[in-house]
């Protein structure tokens, strides 16, 4: 009778067995393609974050070797927050993708190019597609 019984009990357990295997096979493989979608994502948002500072970088270079060559007593202004502007991106923390305030500090470098933007009339149109990112006025 005990054998009959263990084997009975081996039928209905069978579901929960099954259930539980299954579970865990399937935790095991989302857990997988979770991280290699997660760090596809990251590398991703990386490249577009990348991209936007280094056209605000270049932007920026380009008006400091324009600013320089015909430096005006009005053009102090301009100067220093082109100057902060360049200074926000070389202290920009590239290569640590945990810092506690890296969008912070992202929002203060696109708030410093917009003042910029303003103070020397220009409407630059920056836009990130499939084919790359670019900024144009």
């Amino acid at each position: 009778m005990a054998r009959n019984q263990d084997l009975f009990d081996t039928i209905v357990m069978a579901d929960d067995r099954f259930h539980g295997e299954g579970y865990r096979e399937g935790y095991e493989e989302g857990s997988s393609l979770g991280m290699v979608e997660g760090r596809q994502y990251g590398t991703l948002q990386g490249a577009k974050v990348g991209s936007e500072i280094g056209c605000y970088q270049g932007f920026a270079f380009a008006w400091r070797g324009l600013l320089h060559s015909c430096a005006t007593e009005k053009d102090s202004k301009k100067m220093k927050v082109l100057e902060s502007l360049i200074g926000m991106i070389q202290k920009f923390p590239y290569d640590d993708p945990t810092y506690a305030k890296l969008h912070e500090d992202l929002d203060r470098i696109r708030g410093k190019f917009r003042q910029l933007c303003a103070i020397l009339n220009v409407q630059p149109d920056f836009k990130i597609n499939a084919e790359g990112s670019g900024l144009s006025f």
